[in-house]
């Protein structure tokens, strides 16, 4: 389990298909595990075994959005593990912005599991020493770096709809 800067806030992250992983990610930020997750990517194919493509306009519209801020809902595939979707039938992914958010994706070699470095009801980390204060239990690495291209956590849109859910 990784913290790194994103746009906006310090992200914890790990591999998306390590549920033990992820479970840890879940008991740190004291989350429940039913309001799913964000996965990250330096590219939109990274995104391509967990979520199915809509047709192309919608997709073109999403797509134009990235890369940065911008996460949107789309239909999971089948085998897109639980701990990822929660109780949805979609999954919330998007392609960062950040050069060391995207950076870790590319030396991983997929997208990674993206949700803000704190625990629930909590202000989110923008610093790495907010990260270790933020946590009774700390993340096996933190990668320093400025969050820098956004004020607010990244919006949130359908991608069925293009309905803004979280502005």
């Amino acid at each position: 389990m990784v913290a790194y800067p994103t746009e906006a806030v310090f992200g914890l992250g790990c591999d998306p298909w390590n549920g033990d992983a992820v479970a840890r990610i879940l008991s740190m930020k004291r989350r429940d595990a039913a309001k799913g997750l964000i996965l990250i990517a330096s590219d939109p194919s990274q995104l391509d075994p967990f979520v199915l493509s809509l047709d192309a306009d919608r997709m073109a519209e999403i797509r134009a959005s990235w890369p940065g801020p911008n996460t949107w809902l789309l239909p999971a595939r089948s085998q897109t593990p639980r701990w990822l979707t929660g109780r949805f039938d979609t999954l919330a992914v998007r392609v960062t912005a950040h050069p060391i958010a995207a950076a870790l994706c590319r030396i991983y070699g997929g997208a990674v599991v993206s949700t803000s470095a704190n625990q629930a009801g909590r202000h989110p980390a923008r610093t790495a020493l907010q990260v270790r204060l933020a946590l009774d239990e700390p993340p096996d690495a933190i990668l320093a770096g400025p969050c820098v291209g956004s004020d607010q956590p990244s919006c949130i849109r359908d991608g069925r709809t293009g309905r803004m859910l979280r502005p």
